[in-house]
């Protein structure tokens, strides 16, 4: 039978086959095949031996979260509490292209913003519009539950911006536990503990435990680039343009025109900085 991993808790794999579940472990050949399971993985299973007999090959995988076969990436980003980020969105946005998931960012928290933070990144949010993305806010749930409609779909974001509320109000079913911000640490306590898989209204959905960082161990410099879509607007005379120090930069000389929004360009830096 082929079925579809939905959580995996040490060496126990959930399968569901249907609306049917089964706590598999893997046989050994795929240890020795080097092959390592995550939350979203089809595999052919033994469901009287509860044993997994093979992973299937993926679409795309995602590593931070550890996830297979997805069809969106919804950043979920708080306004304040903890704070809105641009550089922790910008490398979710870069990992979701390198992995070719297209990404939605949705806005949560805005009812605890001052007016001033509230119109300062609802211009910034403009800006990702601009350049393709879609840009929701957790308020319209129905647009939100539109947009899940037959896909698989991955709810990411720094801990504590209130992914785990979210599902709740979109599904009450769920009854996923949710955590307060830490006031000593200004960030969100560890509330999800495991990736989940859940069938929703026509989609699934994963819950993901929520963090702090997200590196780019195994992102080169090229690919960081090709991350950044509206670079490719503005043609520069040089073939191999890095656009850090190159005189003539069409990219820099963009930037200095409010073209380009200076966060995206100063975050574009950093990452590539960190890959030398």
């Amino acid at each position: 039978m082929i079925g579809q991993i939905t959580k995996i808790v040490r060496d126990i794999h959930t399968v569901s086959y249907g609306t049917i579940h089964y706590d598999c472990k893997c046989r050994g050949k795929i240890r020795n095949l080097r092959q390592v399971p995550v939350v979203g993985d089809y595999c052919e299973f033994n469901p009287d031996k509860l044993i997994i007999e093979k992973i299937l090959p993926r679409k795309n995988e995602f590593t931070r979260p550890n996830v297979s076969n997805i069809d969106q990436l919804i950043i979920v980003t708080s306004v304040v509490e903890p704070d809105f980020s641009t550089n922790l969105l910008d490398k979710f946005l870069v990992t979701a292209n390198i992995s070719q998931i297209e990404a939605i960012i949705c806005l949560t928290k805005e009812d605890l913003a001052s007016p001033l933070q509230l119109s300062a990144i609802k211009d910034t949010m403009k800006y990702y519009q601009k350049i393709g993305y879609k840009v929701i806010s957790n308020q319209n749930l129905e647009i939100i539950k539109v947009n899940l409609q037959n896909k698989t779909t991955v709810f990411t974001g720094q801990t504590g911006v209130g992914k785990s509320s979210l599902l709740n109000k979109l599904y009450s079913n769920l009854s996923l536990p949710t955590g307060e911000i830490s006031l000593a640490l200004g960030r969100g306590k560890h509330t999800t503990r495991v990736i989940s898989l859940f069938d929703v209204n026509g989609g699934k959905v994963l819950d993901t435990p929520g963090f702090s960082s997200l590196d780019f161990n195994n992102i080169s410099r090229e690919d960081i680039k090709n991350s950044f879509r509206e670079f490719q607007q503005f043609n520069c005379p040089f073939k191999d343009c890095t656009h850090t120090k190159e005189i003539d930069c069409n990219v820099k000389k963009a930037v200095a025109d409010n073209k380009i929004l200076k966060s995206r360009y100063e975050n574009y830096l950093k990452f590539i900085e960190r890959r030398k």
